[in-house]
């Protein structure tokens, strides 16, 4: 009989373990000696001592789900109740013991960090929701458009929640961009009616355009020309390869007119350099309202020099270019100008920039107030690093203030 403090073998070849409750059985073994015996069953122990290792680093180190640990627990467990090992099966017992404290701990930390990741993911999801819906009110077509797309590639990278609130958020999160699509939709259905409408109010005015090319009565068919001009104007745009198209026909119709009476009325080219002359002086005083100083002024000052101008009449062809375009250069400054004063005196900026020069004076005025306290009660440590900071306010302050002298305030 063979034994070691873990087992024996008896003179019949029975293999023990001893255990807490005592001798159990591990095998038979009549092939060699019972120290053979003996080492082939602690070999089998050492066996289940490296599975039961490597288990553990596995369960610490890697994102084995608890299912599939819990699995392997229950294997080796089998194994060690079946005493078919020499050892101390106490001890791994305890250990897998341990594995599973680990296990339903790490189940415990996942089932909490799955928790924070659902609520973050409602938070998210909740968030575009409410975006969704604000924009579904927007008139920013493209803008919009582009947003709300760009939250469906979101909302799509977001883990799904429950069924229910993942169904419910997901209605309002559709439903938003439905109403968006369905104003957008009815908007661009509204311009494109409003310009088949300015197209075929167009193709009348074209079509008597054209009528009129070949007249002879130069006064009278030049009249309803800019007649027709305004009523062009007053229709709206069309469709812009509409709109191009039905132009160059409008603009051909007067070309042929007007340069039909330019060939009956050549003895006025006369008349014609003397108009030049006169837009040429007009130009020169409308420049002059340049750099505008009074707006209002050169608003009615240029108005009524345009009524003078329209009154003198056809110049040569070849300079019409040059002389209106000098007139055109001013108007596009006086534009600019009205656009500037527009916004230097918009209400929202004015209140703006009060409201700022306001908080900015209230906090100067407090630390200049702890900067006295300060000194007062001796603490010159603290009143010289307020006084740092009232120099970085007060440079705002003065900031502010140039700001809204701009306003006239």
């Amino acid at each position: 009989m063979s034994s070691d403090p873990w087992g024996r073998v008896d003179e019949t070849g029975t293999v023990y373990v001893r255990t807490a409750e005592g001798e159990q059985v591990v095998g038979s073994w009549q092939a060699g000696s019972p120290e053979e015996a003996l080492a082939y069953f602690e070999r089998k122990y050492e066996g289940l001592v490296v599975e039961i290792g490597l288990l553990e680093k596995r369960v610490k180190t890697t994102d084995l789900s608890a299912k599939d640990a819990q699995s392997a627990i229950d294997h080796l467990r089998a194994q060690v109740d079946e005493h078919h090992a020499v050892g101390d099966l106490a001890a791994l017992r305890t250990r897998l013991d341990g594995l599973v404290a680990t296990v339903e701990a790490r189940r415990e930390e996942r089932k909490v960090q799955k928790a924070k990741q659902t609520d973050a993911a409602r938070e998210s999801k909740q968030a575009l929701v409410k975006e969704a819906e604000e924009l579904a009110q927007s008139d920013q077509w493209r803008s919009a458009g582009e947003r709300l797309r760009a939250l469906v590639d979101t909302w799509k990278g977001l883990p799904r929640l429950d069924r229910k609130s993942d169904d419910e958020l997901w209605h309002r999160f559709s439903h938003a961009r439905s109403a968006f699509s369905k104003r957008r939709k009815a908007h661009f259905a509204s311009l494109d009616a409003q310009r088949e409408e300015a197209r075929k109010a167009k193709e009348k005015l074209v079509a008597e355009a054209e009528s009129l090319s070949g007249s002879t009565d130069w006064g009278g068919t030049a009249a309803r020309y800019r007649e027709l001009m305004t009523d062009w104007k007053a229709a709206g745009r069309a469709q812009r390869e509409a709109e191009d198209d039905l132009w160059n026909r409008f603009r051909g119709a007067q070309d042929v007119f007007f340069a039909a009476r330019g060939e009956v009325f050549a003895e006025r080219d006369a008349e014609q350099t003397e108009n030049l002359k006169a837009k040429e002086e007009l130009a020169a005083e409308a420049e002059r309202l340049l750099p505008v100083k009074d707006l209002k002024a050169a608003r009615a000052a240029f108005r009524a020099l345009n009524e003078r101008w329209e009154a003198v009449g056809h110049v040569p062809r070849d300079a019409r270019p040059r002389v209106e375009g000098r007139m055109q250069t001013v108007e596009r400054a006086l534009q600019e100008s009205e656009e500037n004063e527009w916004r230097r005196t918009n209400p929202e900026a004015l209140a703006r920039a009060t409201g700022l020069t306001g908080q900015l004076q209230a906090a100067v005025d407090k630390l200049r107030t702890q900067i006295d306290t300060a000194r007062a009660s001796g603490n010159n440590a603290r009143a010289d690093k307020l006084a740092k900071e009232l120099e970085g306010r007060q440079a705002l302050l003065d900031q502010a203030l140039k700001g809204l002298q701009e306003f006239g305030g």
